[in-house]
């Protein structure tokens, strides 16, 4: 009786595992390969617009300071 609750609850003796060939070790960690070639094509950012010469670091702050004030009236 006792054998059999320890098989239940798994805390019988336990076997060594038996080596496995790397091939086996490969198709349980990753799977069956395919013949199936996947390329990926790598889009290029768009460039980031950039405004020169009617921005001074005041207008910037103030344009900050703006974009703070209406986030925070959009989450209340």
């Amino acid at each position: 009786m006792f054998r059999w609750l320890r098989s239940l609850f798994g805390r019988g003796r336990r076997d060594e595992a038996s080596p496995i060939r790397e091939a086996e070790a490969y198709a349980r960690s990753y799977g069956v390969r395919s013949g199936e070639i996947v390329s990926v094509a790598r889009q290029e950012p768009k460039p980031i617009p950039r405004r020169t010469g009617d921005m001074t670091g005041e207008l910037l702050r103030r344009a900050f300071e703006a974009k703070l004030d209406e986030r925070g009236r959009a989450r209340t």
